[in-house]
């Protein structure tokens, strides 16, 4: 009897434990959210939404103020419309204006809010064009190869030219 009592123990302690494990790594990637918070939701466009994900932080000042619900394309305007659920306590001007960032060097995307003065603030359903597109690695790199081709292309004529 006393051997199947510590079997018990021992297998609640093996089945929490891989619970705990279970739990961090969805918190960790980013794919649990735990919030019973009312929320509201607000559709935003951007022209370049980069590496941007489903679930990614919505931030204000470096506090989570929403998350990332869906991301799709408009037909007519071909730009991509991110629907993004806001906590209720949280209520943003409505000149306030969207950025995509990103934490660190390469990290993961999120939304940053830069809060506007109006005194009307976003309700459900609102569309905010008010938008900065992320900021494409390649496209920065492929600008900088550019700008250093043209700048090895002048010839000494030219050079010479400019500087009289």
């Amino acid at each position: 009897m006393q051997k199947s009592k510590n079997d018990i123990w021992v297998g609640l302690f093996v089945v929490l434990g891989l619970a705990s494990l279970l739990f961090l790594a969805l918190q960790a990637a980013n794919l649990l959210n735990l919030n019973f918070q009312p929320t509201y939701q607000v559709v935003a466009k951007f022209d370049n939404i980069g590496g941007l994900k489903p679930k990614a932080a919505v931030r204000s000042a470096g506090v989570l103020v929403g998350r990332v619900e869906t991301i799709t394309l408009d037909p007519q305007s071909y730009q991509a419309r991110v629907t993004i659920s806001m906590q209720e306590q949280f209520s943003f001007p409505k000149d306030s204006s969207l950025k995509i960032l990103t934490s660190g060097l390469l990290g993961e995307q999120y939304i940053g809010i830069e809060p506007g003065s109006e005194e009307a603030s976003w309700k459900q359903g609102a569309i905010i064009s008010q938008t900065q597109s992320a900021v494409v690695l390649e496209n920065l790199i492929g600008q900088f190869m550019f700008s250093k081709a043209q700048e090895g292309s002048k010839t000494p004529e030219t050079l010479d030219s400019g500087s009289q």
